[in-house]
């Protein structure tokens, strides 16, 4: 008879709470995304200039998006371990660039030193990404593209979920003082996956026919409760914006975001309900004990004879094989893939169509102030891009896998599409059409959590999952040099330097610019170059569109059909020492 005992114990193992898990852990890691609320204290407080915040936030944005290190060291290390090394990360970066700004760090702190807090801080991000997405996509391949989108749109909605956490617990009604904000986003992200600590892990085991047909009806539950809570969200951000809302009705507001958090562990109780029903009293086909899950390894091959008075090979040729690369979808080795032409298309794109995005994320506050925005708007702005991004990921994930499924179609060609959309969203920027930045804020919103779940796909695609830990992160770097090149050394000299003009005529007024002028030329030019990443896009798309016209999961569905057969779950060419 089946005891309460052996239900939660199944519960507490399985691959499910893993994912409710690491939904959680990604709803609380896009701290990075909220930059442009509380940037504006940062600059008055320590009496920045625009190029000097902009400094700041391409640090931002190296921490977050430069996450080599976190890759090789999920390599060697178990993920309980790379979770709570990101977890001290964020704690220790974020509290003290808090302790900066507020003062209580004598003398101010030179703007490396905050720099390097913030890189800190973000980085951490990349620990929580690669222990918990990686994993994740780790244990459900054949459902990649649905699982990156679902946990990359966590990741969206966060920016929305802190803003309301920020009002209810430090904020005055109307907004104001944005440093406590700061030490919200250190406490509560290390706080999370220090709770998951134990959950997150490589679960390799037999699937039964059932299971992996209720998988994908399970990831559209979790759809269906995070698409409710974007729209709750996004209710909320509307009212918010027309009425004065006081203490309490913005704690009432962020308990209800709390609770909408929870709701999908209710289907993590139905699904392994549903396995529980056909297994033994104590035992489980999703979540087999944790010895078992660590000790099993991948499949010996066969020993290859060795060929008869073969030559021995030259240094040369020795690398010219260790170079050349495996067909498309098989395990490239780390060297292989960054040397190969289409992660250069890719890493190109990245750098110029996200860059892009990511510069008008970042320079949202001051492009909202030089255009004459009051302070409510300019939230209510940063909470657009949340939501957006959030919904950019969840439906770039879906419909991908749904037209790659169905129609075949390459994932970069749906790529393409999603750097040209944001095209638009830039030229409205650059003209600065009085009330159209809320329209550009939803279009570069979308646009930049679109392109994220499809790049990252396309790289566990086209290069296999072995080494996916370190590739997933070295895609990532694309996005802060594209950062440097177009916020930096692009967007924020232009602002200076109108800045400056400026302010040789209305004294006063320091390095603040106002006017449509603070920001045309430098969006111009983002448009310009988001062109030409779509037509790089485009390229890759050409090039592999005969891996995408067959089964690319091909080899996923053989390995279970054989796990089936004979009991073992382990995935061949992977070895689950997480």
């Amino acid at each position: 008879m089946a005891t309460p005992a052996a239900f939660a114990a199944q519960v507490l193992r399985g691959r499910w709470l893993m994912a409710y898990g690491s939904f959680l852990i990604m709803s609380a890691a896009g701290a990075t995304y909220i930059f442009a609320i509380y940037s504006k204290d940062i600059k008055s407080t320590l009496g920045y200039t625009q190029e000097q915040l902009n400094t700041v936030g391409f640090f931002k944005d190296v921490g977050a998006n430069v996450g080599i290190h976190a890759g090789l060291f999920a390599e060697i290390a178990p993920t309980w371990l790379v979770l709570a090394v990101g977890a001290a990360m964020n704690l220790g970066g974020y509290l003290m660039l808090y302790l900066s700004v507020t003062g209580r760090v004598r003398p101010a702190p030179p703007l490396w030193l905050v720099c390097l807090y913030i890189a800190v801080g973000a980085n951490s991000q990349a620990f929580a990404n690669t222990g918990a997405l990686v994993t994740c996509v780790k244990n459900f391949p054949e459902s990649r593209g649905v699982m990156l989108g679902l946990l990359k749109g966590f990741v969206g909605l966060s920016g929305a979920i802190f803003t309301q956490l920020y009002l209810a617990f430090y904020g005055p009604g109307g907004g104001g003082d944005t440093r406590p904000l700061i030490l919200l986003v250190g406490w509560l992200p290390a706080a999370v996956s220090v709770v998951f600590l134990a959950t997150i892990r490589i679960i390799r085991a037999a699937r039964s026919p059932l299971a992996v047909r209720r998988e994908y009806r399970a990831f559209c539950a979790f759809l269906y409760v995070s698409l409710a809570l974007a729209a709750y969200l996004m209710v909320a951000i509307v009212l918010q914006k027309r009425f004065q809302f006081t203490r309490a009705e913005y704690a009432v507001s962020a308990a209800v975001v709390l609770s909408m958090l929870l709701l999908p562990f209710a289907v993590v109780l139905r699904e392994e309900a549903a396995l529980f029903k056909n297994t033994p009293e104590g035992q489980s086909s999703e979540s087999p004990a944790l010895s078992a899950v660590t000790t099993v390894a991948a499949k010996p091959a066969p020993p290859e004879a060795a060929p008869a008075a073969e030559k021995p090979a030259t240094a040369s040729a020795r690398l010219l094989r260790a170079l050349r690369p495996p067909p498309r979808g098989e395990d490239y080795t780390i060297l292989q893939a960054l040397v190969s032409v289409d992660m250069l298309f890719l890493f190109t794109a990245t750098v110029f169509g996200v860059g892009g995005t990511l510069t008008a994320i970042d320079n949202m506050g001051q492009i909202g102030e030089s255009l004459g925005y009051p302070p409510r708007s300019i939230a209510t702005f940063v909470s657009l891009i949340s939501i957006w991004n959030y919904l950019g990921r969840v439906a770039a994930g879906f419909a991908s896998e749904a037209l790659l499924s169905r129609h075949r179609l390459p994932r970069p060609l749906v790529l393409a599409a999603v750097l040209l959309l944001a095209v638009p969203g830039h030229l409205l920027v650059a003209f600065g059409v009085p009330g159209s930045l809320y329209v550009a804020s939803v279009s570069i919103g979308f646009c930049f959590g679109a392109a994220a779940p499809l790049i990252l796909a396309s790289v566990s695609e086209l290069f296999g999952l072995r080494y996916y830990s370190t590739l997933y992160n070295f895609a990532g770097t694309a996005s802060p040099v594209g950062s440097y090149i177009l916020n930096v050394r692009v967007a924020g000299r232009m602002y200076d330097r109108e800045a400056a003009r400026q302010g040789a005529v209305a004294a006063g007024k320091g390095l603040t610019c106002v006017g449509v002028r603070c920001y045309r030329e430098s969006f111009l030019v983002i448009a310009a170059v988001t062109v030409a990443a779509g037509v790089v896009t485009l390229a890759l798309a050409w090039r592999t569109r005969e891996f995408y016209g067959g089964d690319i999961y091909a080899k996923f569905k053989e390995a279970r059909s054989s796990s089936n057969g004979n009991g073992n779950g382990e995935e061949e060419g992977v070895v689950a020492n997480k």
